[in-house]
């Protein structure tokens, strides 16, 4: 009986248990789950903000620069300046020296300006000025793989090597492709003829011509001008080359967790990257099925050999996606930057015409009027050799070339520079410094030429920049500019339509651009 009221009891219990009402909401234990939620939160926060801080302290003995703001340090300046980065920076450099310090959002940069710095590093420390930063818009772009910004070592080493060996056997260093590239000045100059003197924009067809010298080394193929998207790839690249010297750019790199962020202009660049990429994937796709392995006929071929040869080795960084990487780099780094030379060698030769006749009367004299332009025949035209160099050197095309960084630590000037610092080498600086140039900021290309009105070389012409990162492609961008120059100017007089001069102001980006403008190219 004694079990059975305790069974009993102990149901009822159990009962009474689970007829209990819920228990009630407590608004006070709510706001003390949030309370926490919230101290976790700001503590998280200033840790993150006394990290960011600790990042912006410059290290001992590192070069002094100009003060900046806390998190963002100077990119506001750089952003805010009314005046171009590279003429930010080189008058930062008359406060601090040639060679000072940015922060970049936490990201310590030294900036190189002036010829004998710059030759200082690039050439006497250049392995150890020769390394790529790991920033995150490179990580992005390419993964730090591919061939410019490619972290230096043996990746780097094996694909340079590869590039420059393509670009002498199947480009420059064939004697049968200066008239390629004679081949291509026809179809442009037939092209300029079509408007018949009438106004228009070179930029489209300047691109084109450009673009298929560096096809016929890369895919063994030109493109039609017809061709629209090939073109539309084209005109990707050169935006995204605006897009990446954007603020939104250098925030990033900073603050890298803004690449969230599903609109603007760091968006915009990844969503043409992709589109590129994707082209790039199906072209090589395409001028690779009739490949004969070991029998390369441009560089897709010779790249693919290369794969081969390393599939057994796993050291190796031959692979299609550094492929793709490559070859878009070598087409935006060939066609970018001549094709900017040549557009603003035009622009300058409307706005000083007695300069361009002083170029005809060369070409007449030497090449006659219709014959054909010769590679040969440029060392017999020193005042058009000259006029390049001008043009080169006053519109600095790559102002402040592609970002390296220290693969050790080093000391330059009595300056500590860490491992792993990012390092902006200022050409425009050397070619405005009042060491080497007189009258740096007037356009005049007889400084080009000595006493006797030979060509004269200048030690701190650097367009192409030095040491162990200089332009791989420079002969064939010298052969390009002097051949479609003076094929363009042994056929036609340029002017500006009714005498209206352009903005000279360039637009900004990774490499200086002029602004859209019109030119009637009428028959001499």
């Amino acid at each position: 009986m004694g079990c059975g009221a305790t069974g009993g009891q102990a149901g009822s219990q159990a009962a009474g248990f689970a007829a209990q009402p819920p228990a009630m909401w407590d608004p006070r234990g709510a706001e003390a789950c949030a309370a926490a939620l919230g101290g976790a939160l700001l503590l998280l926060l200033f840790a993150l903000g006394v990290r960011q801080l600790l990042k912006q302290r410059r290290p001992a003995g590192f070069p002094p620069g100009p003060s900046g703001l806390p998190f963002i340090g100077n990119i506001y300046s750089l952003a805010a300046s009314a005046e171009l980065p590279h003429v930010y920076m080189r008058k930062q450099s008359q406060a601090y020296g040639e060679i000072f310090s940015l922060d970049l959002g936490g990201i310590s940069t030294v900036v190189l300006n002036g010829y004998d710095v710059v030759k200082e590093c690039l050439v006497h420390q250049s392995e150890i000025f020769a390394d790529r930063p790991c920033l995150p818009l490179f990580k992005k772009m390419t993964k730090m793989g591919g061939l410019l910004n490619a972290r230096y070592g043996r990746g780097w080493v094996d694909h340079r090597r590869l590039a420059v060996n393509s670009f002498r056997y199947f480009g420059y260093g064939q004697k049968s492709f200066e008239s390629k590239i004679l081949e291509e000045t026809k179809f442009f100059i037939d092209a300029v003829e079509t408007y018949k003197g009438r106004p228009f924009d070179f930029k489209q067809l300047i691109t084109n011509a450009v673009s298929n010298i560096t096809n016929l080394i890369i895919f063994g193929e030109r493109f039609t001008y017809e061709d629209t998207d090939f073109q539309h790839m084209i005109e990707l690249f050169s935006e995204n080359v605006e897009l990446a010297a954007s603020a939104s750019v250098f925030l990033y790199n900073a603050f890298p967790w803004i690449g969230i962020l599903p609109f603007g202009k760091l968006q915009q660049l990844f969503r043409n990257a992709d589109v590129v990429y994707e082209f790039l994937s199906r072209l090589i796709e395409k001028v690779s099925v009739n490949r004969k392995p070991q029998l390369p006929q441009h560089f897709v071929d010779a790249y693919l050999d290369e794969m081969d040869q390393g599939q057994n080795d796993p050291s190796s960084t031959f692979s299609k996606e550094n492929l793709i990487f490559s070859v878009g780099e070598l087409i935006i780094a060939g066609t970018e930057t001549t094709t900017n030379v040549l557009r603003w060698a035009i622009l300058f030769m409307a706005l000083y015409p007695n300069i361009q006749g002083q170029v005809q009367k060369e070409i007449d004299l030497i090449m006659g009027p219709s014959g054909k332009p010769s590679w040969d025949d440029k060392c017999k035209m020193p005042y058009t050799e000259a006029v390049l160099h001008e043009v080169l050197r006053f519109c600095n095309i790559v102002p402040l070339g592609i970002f390296h960084a220290t693969s050790e630590d080093t000391v330059v000037r009595g300056y500590s520079i860490p491992k792993g610092t990012t390092v902006i080498t200022n050409l425009y600086s050397v070619h405005f410094d009042e060491k080497y140039w007189r009258d740096p900021e007037i356009f005049y290309p007889e400084r080009f030429l000595d006493s006797s009105g030979y060509f004269a070389k200048k030690e701190a012409f650097i367009p192409f920049s030095l040491g162990r990162r200089h332009c791989l492609g420079e002969q064939l961008a010298r052969m390009e500019m002097f051949l479609f120059f003076t094929a363009l100017l042994q056929r036609f007089h340029l002017h500006f339509p009714h005498e209206l001069v352009p903005n000279l102001k360039p637009r900004l980006g990774m490499t200086l651009q002029p602004q859209a403008y019109l030119i009637c190219a009428e028959r001499r």
